[in-house]
């Protein structure tokens, strides 16, 4: 990679890392991520186009890291309902280990922002949910999986764990490791064939 670009992929880098640390700080505001970050104003809106852009950009990396952490444990799943426990699983470890990730893409959810970026969101949500579904298809084909559209399926596999950590990340009293153990079942419930 050229100098300059490193460069720029390194400001990129610095000024989303500090998005994530003033948003946890409770100061997120573009005065605060220059801050931290060092970067001038100028550089945010070329590499992000405005405050909006880097909080989207942020969200779409949270969400990346969360969805690959998924696809990771899933793929490596030999049963339909071993993959329901590895995408729980997944899920809970990234909001334990990550958890101001997981606060700011749970928090930034219905963001207004958002629907201006919506196709990039969408874009990286669409190549993890791809290798999801290429994952499910076999299981659906076999009969082990209910077929339901691509969506009500999302919904029940990712949904409850989604909104467990939600609360959770809000500061709700839950066991999410003892959570973590009981919800699995109750998915695999939901969406195997004549559930």
């Amino acid at each position: 990679m050229p100098v300059k670009q490193r460069r720029g992929e390194e400001t990129k880098q610095r000024l989303l890392d500090a998005a994530l640390t003033v948003h946890e700080q409770g100061e997120f505001t573009v005065q605060a991520v220059q801050l931290v970050s060092g970067v001038s104003l100028g550089s945010l809106y070329h590499h992000f186009g405005s405050f909006d852009g880097l909080a989207a950009a942020l969200h779409a990396r949270c969400l990346a890291e969360l969805l690959d952490g998924v696809v990771i444990e899933l793929e490596r799943a030999s049963t339909a309902r071993t993959g329901v426990t590895a995408v729980v699983t997944a899920y809970i470890t990234f909001v334990m280990d990550q958890p101001a990730k997981a606060r700011f893409l749970h928090s930034s959810a219905n963001a207004a922002y958002l629907p201006a970026y919506a196709d990039m969101i969408a874009e990286t949500k669409r190549l993890r949910m791809t290798r999801i579904e290429s994952w499910l298809a076999p299981h659906i084909a076999a009969g082990s999986i209910e077929d339901l559209t691509d969506s009500l399926t999302e919904i029940l596999l990712i949904g409850p764990v989604a909104e467990l950590s939600r609360r959770w990340l809000t500061g709700a009293e839950i066991d999410l490791a003892r959570t973590a153990e009981l919800l699995p079942p109750r998915i695999w419930a939901a969406l195997r064939a004549g559930g």
